[in-house]
């Protein structure tokens, strides 16, 4: 089955006629509309149509994110707006950790007008792998980069230099990430220089780092209520998620 039937359970219209009547995304007034329940079907059909529409305007393929990677990305995206978690609601960041880390795997998304902002490498933690992330964890010193959504947050100026924090919403999955002092920063391990000499990227203690030379333009971007995904099709996470199984 489709990625849209197996986790949408239940959507109403609030989400879907605003965006459908417009190729310019959800629009502001969007959240103002009174619900409408919908079929499963109908449902579906209309999200699929959308995520097609989302996924090939703003050339997605051809950036190298997965169509399952981002259908992920915008159901929970979807819910965290409904739930009114998201402050700044045209901006969706994905850390597709499928990918190598010597790929551009940091996509920064306009949804309003359908584009990249910005696409960028990003770490993972060491404790999670080498080339490839293939583990995760919430705990503490475990070195590991934490699954789900976040909400960005305030910035401030520390061993690293600029910093965003991340606030983490999925208890058994990220929600210990404050406490961990997971945040977005400037590294120098992770640069298309750095990989000239090195067979991949390296590694943080759990964070997303991201090229210096890139960090507060990144940063600028995505700060103070934005959501963040960190994605891997890792079974049980895509399982147990209840932003993404309702």
């Amino acid at each position: 089955m489709r990625t849209a039937y197996r986790v949408l359970s239940v959507v109403t219209l609030l989400f879907f006629s605003p965006i459908l009547q417009s190729g310019n995304g959800l629009m502001a007034g969007a959240l103002k509309k009174k619900p409408r329940t919908i079929s499963l079907v109908k449902k579906s059909e209309e999200f699929e149509a959308r995520v097609g529409k989302l996924y090939c305007d703003a050339n997605l393929d051809e950036a190298g994110l997965s169509r399952e990677a981002f259908e992920y990305a915008y159901i929970g995206y979807l819910r965290l707006l409904e739930q009114h978690r998201i402050q700044k609601s045209n901006v969706l960041t994905i850390c597709d950790f499928s990918q190598s880390s010597n790929k551009k795997r940091l996509y920064i998304l306009d949804l309003a007008n359908s584009k990249i902002l910005l696409t960028s490498y990003v770490a993972h933690g060491r404790g999670s792998g080498t080339e490839y992330a293939t583990r995760f964890s919430n705990r503490s010193r475990s070195h590991q980069s934490s699954l789900g959504f976040y909400i960005t947050s305030s910035t401030y100026s520390g061993e690293h230099g600029l910093s965003l924090r991340l606030q983490g919403l999925e208890p058994g999955f990220n929600n210990l990430a404050m406490k961990r002092n997971i945040v977005l920063h400037g590294a120098p391990y992770i640069s298309s220089y750095y990989l000239s000499t090195n067979k991949f990227m390296g590694r943080s203690y759990g964070c997303p780092a991201v090229p210096e030379t890139e960090c507060a333009e990144i940063i600028d971007m995505i700060k103070n209520g934005t959501c963040f995904f960190i994605y891997h099709p890792t079974k049980k996470y895509l399982q147990s998620s209840k932003i993404l199984n309702g």
